[in-house]
């Protein structure tokens, strides 16, 4: 019986991924496929859209055209992606490579002279007539944008919809060996509501895994006396590769039916803020752990667990068996099983519930607390759920207490700031306090007053910049003669509201300087040929988030 469950399953997964080509696309990249990053991996409040392919730490290995087909958008951003190619096949599905170093010279050529017409580091083109053919080098392997390290990031679309696809489907899963079984490194259980405990404890409990002959591995019993569900933390590995990977799908079965379902498929981008309710996210935000609940609480938009009929959760009787058991699985078909006894037990003294806020929040509802120096606005659906929350102001200081609740949409904050001169209040912010620091959000002011949309509890108050930005450490000495040099280079950095523009000018001309945050460097490259010979001016004017302006000026000799 068990063997034909999986075949069943596994044939079902090859029915999904039947209508995507297997040999159509070939590798973005001539080296052996190891994997940073899977698709739908659990990332800060995203899933990952794509694949993250090794590329030996280092940068500038040639990236080619996974298959004929229009260039159709090329994104330059010192954020994100970094510098990225989009490719429309004719089949209906778009590639996407991510974080290069720089473009062929075609595309480089394109890209220059757009930037240079919209006097702009950072642009979004859409180009009409630039065609590649399959296995054609399109860019240099980099670790641009918002890369934590030299890697290629690599993913599918579907053309029409622009729904992102497992590139796995794409036959990427051939060029990865994998002999190797997910790693459940954690296990959880929750009591659903209040009247419910589980192993004499209203609040979630840890479950210990041990390793069975067979392979398969046993929780520790479970004893409960009403619904009930469960959360695992677990990643995968592939053979000779030992990153700790996102896993593909996971089954959860009672006594033999199933009862809950997900894998990364495909979702759409505007889904992926959902993580943070397909997670325990109190425990990533307190212990920085991601696990992934099997259960819905509060239905929400989700493609990837929509399917799901039940709401995972198992209800505990008395005079009842259950039989509960996890299947976890990667893309291919290798499998981790657990099997967790359950039994009925009514507690008469469990541990107390936690305390709540002075505040329900029910989601469908909206609301506005006002007190005398600042005040909070939640809208319909601000929460996943129902919730109690601590809101309160102490010394100006709005305080919403962080419960660690997931925020879906937005909540905005308003701080009085009449105590501040009409000047100074050009320079007001809504800050985050973190600890002795004020974090930045982006705010907009309306007569005393200054408003800030926000995603995360804490506490906000007034803050306040009028700190220009610094521009230092060029790579030349004023006057000098920098025949030599290949480029030129300036160090920037803004201590409160962050970097917002950067301009350079040569000789009055505008020209182009590259950003990269990370190394917090401007750079200008010398064979764009804006050079004279003999001396030359340069400025460069760089203003942060509230408009404060800093202006380098210096010469040199070519």
């Amino acid at each position: 019986m068990k063997k034909s469950i999986a075949i069943l399953l596994l044939s079902a997964s090859q029915f999904i991924f039947a209508q995507y080509p297997t040999e159509y696309f070939r590798s973005p990249l001539d080296i052996p496929i190891n994997l940073s990053g899977t698709f739908g991996e659990l990332r800060p409040n995203h899933f990952h859209s794509g694949l993250d392919i090794r590329t030996n730490n280092v940068e500038g290995l040639p990236v080619y055209a996974s298959a004929e087909g229009m260039i159709v958008r090329i994104k330059v951003s010192a954020f994100g992606y970094g510098k990225a190619i989009y490719i429309a096949h004719p089949n209906g599905y778009t590639t996407v490579y991510g974080h290069l170093q720089k473009f062929s010279d075609k595309i480089e050529a394109y890209v220059k002279e757009q930037q240079y017409k919209q006097k702009s580091y950072e642009v979004e083109l859409y180009p009409s007539t630039l065609k590649v053919t399959q296995s054609e080098i399109i860019a240099l392997s980099g670790n641009s944008g918002g890369s934590g390290g030299p890697h290629l990031h690599f993913e599918f679309r579907d053309t029409a919809t622009e729904k992102i696809i497992n590139p796995m489907a794409f036959g990427m899963n051939k060029l990865i060996k994998d002999e190797m079984n997910p790693v459940i490194s954690s296990l959880m259980v929750y009591p659903a509501n209040d009247s419910t405990f589980v192993n004499k404890s209203r609040n979630p409990v840890s479950l210990s895994l041990q390793k069975q002959v067979d392979g398969s591995f046993l929780a520790s019993k479970v004893v409960a006396n009403g619904k009930i569900g469960f959360a695992l933390n677990s990643y995968d590995l592939s053979t000779n590769n030992y990153n700790k990977n996102g896993i593909y799908k996971v089954v959860s079965y009672l006594n033999g039916s199933q009862n809950f379902k997900y894998e990364f498929d495909t979702f759409a981008f505007d889904e992926s803020k959902h993580i943070n309710y397909f997670i325990d996210f109190y425990r990533y935000k307190k212990l920085n752990q991601r696990f992934q609940k099997l259960f819905i609480k509060e239905s929400y938009p989700l493609s990837i667990i929509s399917g799901n009929t039940k709401s995972g959760f198992v209800d505990i009787k008395p005079n009842v068996n259950y039989t509960y058991k996890i299947e976890v699985f990667d893309f291919h078909g290798n499998k981790t099983v657990v099997n967790i006894p359950i039994t009925y037990e009514n507690e008469v003294n469990p541990t107390p519930v936690t305390s709540k806020g002075n505040f329900y929040i029910k989601t469908k509802s909206d609301y506005n607390f006002e007190f005398e120096k600042t005040a909070v606005y939640i809208p319909v659906n601000a929460l996943y759920e129902n919730a109690y929350l601590n809101i309160s102001e102490k010394d100006s200081v709005l305080d919403i207490a962080n419960n660690y609740e997931a925020i879906e949409n937005g909540l905005t904050i308003t701080l009085d700031m009449s105590h501040l001169s009409e000047d100074e209040q050009k320079k007001a912010f809504v800050g985050t306090v973190l600890g002795l620091k004020l974090e930045y959000n982006s705010s907009f002011r309306k007569a005393n007053k200054v408003s800030a949309k926000v995603k995360a509890f804490g506490k906000y108050k007034v803050g306040f910049d009028n700190v220009a930005p610094r521009i230092y450490n060029p790579n030349f000495i004023e006057g000098s003669n920098i025949s030599k040099l290949s480029t030129l280079s300036v160090s920037i950095s803004d201590a409160i509201s962050g970097i917002d523009t950067y301009n350079a000018y040569l000789n009055g001309e505008w020209i182009l300087m590259e950003y990269d945050y990370k190394t917090k460097k401007l750079v200008h490259n010398l064979k764009d040929g804006k050079v004279i010979s003999g001396k030359n001016d340069i400025k460069i004017v760089v203003t942060d988030k509230l408009d404060n302006t800093a202006t380098f000026s210096s010469n040199f000799i070519y």
